[in-house]
């Protein structure tokens, strides 16, 4: 398997402990691994601080952009990032995304992926979905992203949050074609 380069787009959606648990997993995985780069919105600092309690995304050992850097690599689609992985991503960035509102490091990134055909991954996280909500959903779907609702199995009995979430976050890994050990359906574990 080819090292990957991906990025990690955190938006200001609620759901921090998807971020938290994608990040932590990377580090697991770090020799898949050729870059990571991650972009926060102001807001996604915000949320994290009030449902996590801490600003530990400051620890995590890689590339962090300002959402306003138009200069990061994975900004072109000459840097030939495989995947950006928008986590959680809020019904304002997939709108801006199915629209083609490169307005922030993160809506061009996006931009970037579709362009190029390379993986966009969105983890949504509303609910309920409105008309729009769901008509932008389509339009990225059309465009060759994938949309990955936040939406936890519960098949593995996971018995914490983390462990909930975990099941979102092992199937993002799963579709940004990292090689991972987890929960299989119809496998002994």
């Amino acid at each position: 398997m080819n090292a990957k380069k991906i990025a990690i787009a955190i938006t200001g959606a609620s759901g921090a402990i998807y971020a938290q648990l994608l990040l932590q997993k990377c580090l697991q995985l770090k020799e898949q691994f050729q870059e990571v780069s991650v972009v926060m919105s102001d807001n996604a600092k915000y949320v994290w601080q009030t449902e996590l309690g801490n600003d530990s995304y400051k620890t995590f050992p890689f590339r962090f952009f300002e959402k306003s850097d138009f200069t990061a690599p994975f900004a072109s689609g000459s840097a030939q990032y495989d995947a950006l992985i928008v986590a959680p991503c809020s019904m304002g960035t997939l709108g801006r995304i199915a629209n083609g509102i490169s307005n922030d490091l993160i809506t061009r990134g996006a931009d970037v992926m579709l362009k190029e055909r390379k993986k966009l991954i969105l983890v949504l996280r509303e609910t309920p979905y409105n008309l729009v909500h769901i008509k932008n959903m389509e339009t990225v779907t059309l465009a060759g992203g994938v949309l990955c609702p936040a939406t936890p199995s519960f098949y593995s009995k996971p018995q914490t949050i983390e462990e909930l979430a975990l099941t979102v976050v092992d199937r993002v890994i799963d579709l940004a074609g990292l090689s991972n050990k987890s929960f299989r359906w119809g496998q002994d574990s």
